[in-house]
């Protein structure tokens, strides 16, 4: 059986005239600024053109252009060996919702290739409306333009697969070999943010989040570990959830704290680690007073996290029609759009 597994991510600019047909598409979105088009639209123009500079300068910082597309290939051609390794005829095809290559760029690609079954593998590992469920419209879209009419199995979600767990803790295993002597540290896991609106209306994201923090903290063992979910990447004037990555940074500085942060929703390399904990947080901390700052690197092609992710596609080529890292759904009852559907009794 060939399967055609389908890498969902968000994509990033790049060229420096690239970032504001991105933000176009970002700010455009209507699971991003859920207004009716004829006033999204236009708004998502002038909120691109507004921060297309300000942009322009953080991609500036990474050679102009976001690395996530490289990221995300070796991501591919690693997690085809290991599926190639089972015994399946798959290929990997990248599906950026927000800039190349677009959801038709890869359906019309798999389309030719001719897939028995289709599975789509979002890079997020927890679901949110923002995300995965975009994504997966998206892609439907752009499948049905295509006359791409394989089975399809959708991969949900995965906050604490195993293999993803096993890889986040690993590396922070390994930056704990960092520790300069004498410094107590602080384990932040940080997560990118939502609009406390967005999880009003039953997004079960930042639930998802507190689930991969507990299995990695309890992956990592440590008595007595001194650690704190955070979330970056604020945008706009709306109140988003918290606690602050900045605001954590400031508070261990205050606390005389050293820091080891690691990114538990980001599993590639892109602005948000590379320049956002990188550069502008690794300055705050300097600014703040924080007795040392060691940054966990993404998750990447690690091998524990495509071994995770092959055995996701293992049970998906059995044909199951959502695929999560439980037996079934996973989100309690009161998040209502959890993108496994309807509650289980």
């Amino acid at each position: 059986m060939k399967i055609a597994v389908i890498l969902f991510n968000l994509g990033g600019p790049d060229a420096p005239e690239a970032v504001e047909p991105f933000l176009k598409n970002l700010f455009t979105d209507p699971a991003i600024i859920s207004l009716p088009g004829f006033v999204r639209r236009p708004l998502g123009g002038f909120i691109a053109k507004r921060r297309g500079p300000i942009a322009r300068e953080i991609y500036a910082k990474i050679g102009g252009r976001s690395p996530i597309v490289e990221e995300t290939q070796l991501q591919a051609d690693t997690l085809e060996a290991a599926l190639k390794a089972k015994n399946h005829e798959a290929r990997c095809f990248i599906a950026m919702r927000y800039w190349k290559p677009f959801a038709e760029d890869a359906a019309r690609a798999a389309k030719t290739w001719g897939p028995d079954r289709v599975v789509l593998l979002p890079l997020y590992p927890q679901f949110s409306t923002t995300t995965t469920a975009s994504s997966e419209s998206d892609w439907n879209d752009a499948a049905g333009r295509a006359g791409l009419r394989a089975p399809t199995t959708r991969i949900c979600c995965y906050p604490w697969e195993s293999g993803f767990i096993a890889s986040v803790a690993a590396l922070i295993g390994a930056a704990f070999g960092q520790k300069r002597p004498g410094v107590d540290y602080r384990l932040l896991l940080s997560a990118h943010g939502l609009p406390k609106r967005t999880v009003m209306k039953g997004d079960p994201y930042p639930w998802q989040v507190e689930k991969t923090a507990a299995a990695i903290v309890d992956r990592l063992g440590i008595a007595g570990l001194d650690w704190q979910v955070c979330y970056q990447s604020r945008v706009g004037p709306l109140e988003w959830i918290g606690p602050a990555t900045d605001a954590e940074i400031r508070r261990a500085g205050r606390e005389g704290k050293g820091l080891i942060v690691a990114p538990i929703a980001f599993v590639s390399e892109h602005s948000e680690t590379l320049v956002e904990l990188d550069i502008e947080y690794g300055r705050l901390a300097r600014e703040a007073g924080v007795a040392d700052y060691i940054r966990v690197p993404a998750v990447g092609a690690h091998a524990a996290f495509i071994e995770g992710l092959a055995a996701l596609v293992d049970r998906a080529a059995l044909g199951e029609a959502v695929v999560t890292c439980g037996p079934g759904r996973i989100c309690p009852k009161d998040f209502v759009r959890c993108g496994f559907g309807a509650v289980t009794p």
